[in-house]
């Protein structure tokens, strides 16, 4: 039911401010383009500012920094992993990167088992 009034009401409303800015436009055409340049520059005012007080924020430097650093330890890791395929292929051919590969197990994840009060059942009546 709501959407049925919401539609023609929202259309109206959008046919309404077509017709008052076609108006103002053929009134005074000089005056509409004045309105449109304040209106833009205002808008240009407001997202500056926003942006400013939202670099000045320490969670986006915090997190410009967390950035930072994921890009090194990746460049580091790289470059570990780069020197480790020279080594590699220096040595032997493409059956020994596969076999070194095979070899290589993950070891096992270890999980432990916590006991809690399993015995202790509550007594639900003094609650």
């Amino acid at each position: 039911m709501k959407n049925r009034i919401s539609v023609p009401l929202v259309g109206s409303v959008i046919v309404l401010g077509i017709i008052g800015i076609v108006a103002s436009f053929t009134s005074d055409p000089i005056g509409f383009l004045k309105n449109i340049v304040v209106f833009a520059l205002v808008g240009l005012v407001i997202y500056f500012v926003f942006r400013l007080i939202r670099r000045s924020n320490p969670r986006n430097k915090e997190q410009q920094a967390f950035i930072k650093a994921a890009k090194k330890s990746k460049k580091r890791l790289q470059t570990k992993g780069g020197e480790q395929s020279t080594k590699g292929t220096s040595f032997g051919s493409l059956t020994s990167l596969k076999r070194s590969k095979m070899t290589k197990k993950k070891s096992p994840v270890h999980l432990t088992v916590i006991d809690g009060k399993k015995g202790k059942k509550k007594n639900r009546a003094s609650l």
